[in-house]
């Protein structure tokens, strides 16, 4: 899969994409990644990306022409598949999510576009991107930080980045729960012992375990996610008696 990145600030990326699971799916051609300098396609000597506001106000708002110039130009000279998704990264989009997440897993490549300063001229929203992404109701100092969180996120979920494609199953939110509690060796720790459950061998009652703390790790903690989820009689009668 593809990422197009366009930023102003191209080295933020550079350390990051080289670690862990991107880092490997990089170098195994499993991902790929285009970071575009938008300052490139500035259109006066002065490499200017950013002005001021119509109308007055504080900040600097990024100009349209640097950021329509980069995208077309990559399209013409078909770096970028017309169809492709071009998502603007800012506070007022569709708040990301794993769901969101598997839907672009779904695409051959996805164009993300990182803000700054004050915002983007509305004419870029309205004119250029087909979609638009926040990652939560906060406030960062640009899009790079977002960006590198979908990028992380939607690899993921394609075949062969992670070892095991059950890993990402078992993920919290893959099913619109909380991920359920996880033990590891030694079986007591200074007191803390693992539950029996766990250690009994029966993967059926292991399962049904994992299920009902899933559900009751999201019923106390995002009980707003619990209404979305489609559940049997009996998972709705043990969330009641909880």
């Amino acid at each position: 899969m593809k990422f197009h990145i366009f930023t102003l600030f191209p080295k933020l990326f550079e350390s990051p994409l080289e670690e862990g699971v991107i880092g490997r799916a990089l170098k195994s051609g499993l991902v790929q990644i285009n970071i575009n300098n938008i300052r490139d396609h500035s259109v006066d000597r002065h490499k200017t990306v950013d002005d001021y506001p119509f109308g007055g106000g504080p900040g600097m708002l990024l100009k349209p022409e640097p950021i329509f110039e980069s995208v077309q130009s990559n399209i013409e000279q078909n770096r970028i598949k017309r169809d492709s998704p071009l998502i603007l990264l800012s506070p007022q989009g569709r708040q990301f999510n794993q769901n969101i997440a598997k839907e672009l897993s779904l695409h051959e490549e996805i164009s993300l576009i990182c803000g700054r300063y004050e915002g983007f001229d509305e004419r870029i929203r309205c004119n250029l991107i087909t979609d638009e992404i926040s990652i939560g109701d906060f406030v960062l100092s640009g899009g790079e930080i977002p960006a590198m969180a979908i990028v992380d996120s939607v690899s993921r979920l394609l075949p062969g980045v992670i070892n095991s494609s059950d890993s990402a199953k078992n993920d919290s939110f893959y099913d619109g729960l909380l991920q359920y509690p996880q033990y590891t060796r030694p079986a007591d720790y200074q007191g803390m012992k693992v539950p029996e459950i766990l250690l009994s061998g029966n993967h059926a009652e292991i399962e049904k375990w994992r299920r009902r703390e899933s559900l009751k790790k999201t019923k106390l903690r995002r009980p707003d996610l619990i209404s979305s989820l489609s559940l049997s009689e009996e998972e709705r009668a043990f969330l009641e008696n909880l």
